[in-house]
């Protein structure tokens, strides 16, 4: 499935959390210029407005987006509700695949037509990879804050969660914390989503085990070492999982951010989910458009959609918080329905900074095999 967050201020009070190589993309429209105006374009603005966006990305029919599962986040009725709102079709391409392949499938297709228009990534990937990224800034701009954008809107953050444990209950003793997960009752039955050294869901289940074990944001050795002696268990299970895994029993536990797990439920009532007290891993996911994007206008009208109050709130469908969730709280566009229905969050969230990322995707990179090997 997917993929590491970006963390800052999730909190909207003391108490409450506020937290592919595409199908067959058709080819850029170059007859009119459009092609090369949307490239370099930096706002609606830049094209004459949002109406001009509109057009320009009708002229050109499809984007390519890769990595968004249909499940993770509310992607399906995401993709679903600007196909209907723009006449505009979506090219969804390696659904499951982790950060890392998105990068890789924007090089290996660089100039040709099928080539991912947007990105969807952890911070880690993200943060290594802003050569890649167009600045754009869309007319919500203004109201995401600072510490989750870019000045120049180089990437943005779009949607956040906390790392949390999904088991189901017919399978495995109840879960309250992740050392639970050592016993014996849960041989072979233990799954993280992907590799923390590609993928973000993962990378942030190693912190989480980290901070539950007496590391920190600056120290995630200790999270390396407890998946050792998961594994030295017998309890650490290689597959990635996705739904069909969880719905067949295969993967009867999961690590993985909150807003997924909890997807589940509507399918499985005894799946259950929970967020570890005192182990409480937060972060967002970075959106940025492909600078070699083959529809940059589709492109950048996809992030207008992402940002507006309609595709916000589209991802609190999904339990996953919204980056303006605070700004639509207060000019009450927020969807209070949805937003009460989020994971308890007890306990203060450990954030992780870009340099604490950075040094902790350097470890894991030299690391992992012992727990991989």
């Amino acid at each position: 499935m997917k993929r590491t967050v970006r963390s800052a201020a999730l909190i909207i009070s003391a108490v409450a959390v506020s937290l592919g190589a595409a199908a067959c993309g058709g080819p850029p429209d170059k007859d009119s210029g459009s092609d090369t105006k949307a490239s370099s374009a930096t706002s609606a603005k830049d094209l004459g407005g949002m109406d001009a966006l509109v057009k320009a990305a009708k002229k050109e029919g499809q984007l390519n987006v890769i990595a968004l599962p249909p499940t993770w986040a509310n992607y399906g009725k995401i993709i679903d509700a600007f196909e209907d709102k723009y006449d505009i079709k979506i090219n969804s391409a390696q659904p499951d695949a982790a950060s890392q392949d998105e990068i890789n499938a924007a090089n290996t297709l660089k100039g040709t037509k099928r080539a991912p228009d947007v990105f969807d990534l952890g911070q880690s990937v993200a943060l290594a990879n802003t050569s890649m990224f167009a600045p754009y800034k869309v007319a919500t701009f203004d109201s995401i804050p600072e510490e989750f954008k870019d000045p120049d809107g180089t990437w943005v953050n779009d949607y956040g969660g906390f790392m949390s444990i999904g088991f189901d209950t017919t399978k495995v003793p109840e879960v309250t914390g992740i050392d639970d997960l050592l016993g014996s009752e849960f041989k072979g039955k233990v799954a993280l989503n992907g590799d923390p050294t590609q993928a973000g869901a993962a990378f942030s289940g190693v912190v989480m085990a980290s901070i539950a074990n007496g590391g920190s944001a600056d120290d995630i050795a200790p999270g390396v070492s407890y998946f050792e002696k998961l594994k030295k268990a017998g309890n650490f299970l290689p597959v990635d999982p996705t739904p069909a895994t969880i719905e067949s029993g295969q993967t009867p536990v999961v690590i993985d951010w909150d807003y997924t797990n909890a997807a589940e439920t509507a399918k499985l009532p005894s799946w259950k989910v929970v967020v570890p007290e005192g182990a409480a891993v937060g972060g967002y996911y970075y959106q940025a458009i492909n600078k070699d994007a083959p529809h940059p206008a589709a492109a950048r009208l996809w992030q207008e959609f992402l940002y507006s109050d309609e595709g916000q709130n589209l991802y609190l469908g999904g339990g996953a918080r919204p980056v303006r969730a605070d700004a639509m709280k207060a000019d009450g566009t927020l969807d209070e329905a949805l937003y009460a229905k989020l994971p308890e969050v007890q306990g203060d969230p450990v954030l992780l900074t870009e340099e604490q990322t950075k040094t902790a995707a350097d470890y894991l990179s030299k690391n992992w095999s012992k727990v991989a090997g």
